[in-house]
């Protein structure tokens, strides 16, 4: 599936030379050799007044970006994990206050790092139990093992777990191994980017009776019309997916990262709710629409516009931003003035992170500088799509933002 540019900019509020500003800016990434190549889509009340897409798929092959090009979302699956949790919870099979332990016996019982070294933690019990709305706001005390700044995500890499699980683990043995090691903070404490939605997904599993896969695919893209969102890519879809890059050390250009790309070309033996979805922009670009309208789109509702309301909401405690709670590390987004919902990043004062933005906005990206908006208030959405690891390599995000907010005159 496609997507292309349905509306004149000037329709929809947008000064059409300022907006394609975007391109001219983005480009400059590509002719630079820093990236490889992009897409980017940007709508207003539904309409898209902006698709464009440069450079290339995959730069040694000489494959342009196309508009159905296929593109390893990563961290963009959390949001798509997290409204199907909330469909159970539409449906009353579970509460957010649930401790995850009901369905996840292994995660009963849970210990706390406290003091020490890797060689040598020291442990204490959690005074309260992980419940389903940790989860949802990275407030369980899981962690990342690549993040690497401190002992517990060291456990995480001697255990096996980086930035994907040890070989051959399904989501449930993985779940298994991360209840075993010790949580990073007390639940409920304090944000840290983490593993917390694989569980969820796999607490969807247990919950549901469905494998990960099927639930999606029953509940979530089928009804939207996501034909090409898939785990993994084979035959056409592999010669639609686009290579990955990292930066190189002294140069910051572009080189291909097939030790991590190809990873999205075999069957996963885990279905990451976390990070393990490939995609389109016409796709996303559903999955957002639906969000702006409330949990509806084309006739198929998948929640009602209050949840989507209550899940874009600021749910950290006492409402502080990120910048107060975040234990440190990398995490997809700024953190002073932004808050956490279920599944989202959300804009509480635009001022502090220095980008422009409207309060209720949420987000979130994936690691290979995938991104996405939906802004309630103008009712703007943008999809960026390229595909280089990490994506704190460059401010593309900020950018993006930058320039559509300054195309937008009405």
């Amino acid at each position: 599936m496609s997507l292309q540019r349905n509306v004149d900019p000037d329709q929809v509020g947008f000064d059409p030379v300022r907006l394609a500003r975007v391109d001219t800016h983005f480009a400059r990434y590509v002719d630079a050799g820093l990236l490889a190549g992009w897409q980017i889509v940007v709508t207003r009340r539904g309409e898209i007044a902006h698709a464009s897409t440069y450079g290339m798929r995959d730069r040694e092959a000489g494959l342009p970006v196309e508009s159905d090009t296929l593109w390893r979302i990563y961290s963009m699956t959390k949001p798509v994990t997290s409204v199907a949790a909330m469909m159970l919870w539409e449906e009353g099979r579970l509460q957010l206050t649930d401790e995850i332990g009901r369905w996840l016996p292994e995660f009963a019982d849970v210990r706390v790092y406290d003091r020490g070294s890797a060689a040598k933690p020291y442990t204490v019990p959690a005074v309260e139990p992980i419940r389903v709305w940790h989860l949802l706001t990275h407030t369980a005390g899981l962690t990342y093992g690549f993040l690497q700044t401190s002992v517990v995500d060291g456990l995480y890499r001697a255990a096996g777990f980086e930035l994907y699980p040890p070989p051959h683990f399904d989501l449930a043995t993985a779940t298994a191994g991360l209840a075993r090691l010790p949580l990073l903070f007390q639940p409920g404490t304090a944000w840290g980017y983490s593993v917390a939605t694989d569980v969820l997904g796999r607490l969807i599993e247990v919950v549901s009776g469905q494998s990960l896969d099927d639930f999606f695919a029953e509940r979530i893209f089928g009804p939207l019309g996501m034909t090409d969102t898939v785990w993994w890519a084979e035959g056409t879809d592999a010669d639609r997916l686009a290579a990955c890059y990292a930066p190189d050390p002294v140069t910051g250009r572009a080189l291909r990262y097939d030790e991590i790309g190809s990873f999205a070309l075999k069957e996963p033996a885990l279905l990451s709710g976390g990070g393990g979805l490939l995609s389109t922009a016409a796709d996303y670009h559903r999955f957002t629409q639906c969000l702006l309208r409330g949990g509806e789109l084309d006739g198929a509702r998948l929640l009602g516009p209050r949840t989507v309301r209550f899940m874009t909401r600021n749910h950290l405690p006492e409402g502080q931003d990120l910048g107060k709670l975040s234990t440190g590390g990398f995490a997809e987004t700024t953190l002073d003035g932004i808050g956490f919902g279920l599944g989202f990043a959300v804009v509480q004062d635009p001022v502090p992170s220095r980008t422009p933005s409207n309060p209720g906005e949420f987000y979130w990206g994936g690691v290979a500088s995938t991104a996405f908006w939906i802004d309630p208030v103008d009712e703007v959405t943008a999809l960026l799509f390229a595909q280089l690891v990490p994506s704190s390599t460059h401010p593309l995000r900020p950018e993006l933002r930058q320039l559509v907010y300054a195309a937008l005159v009405d």
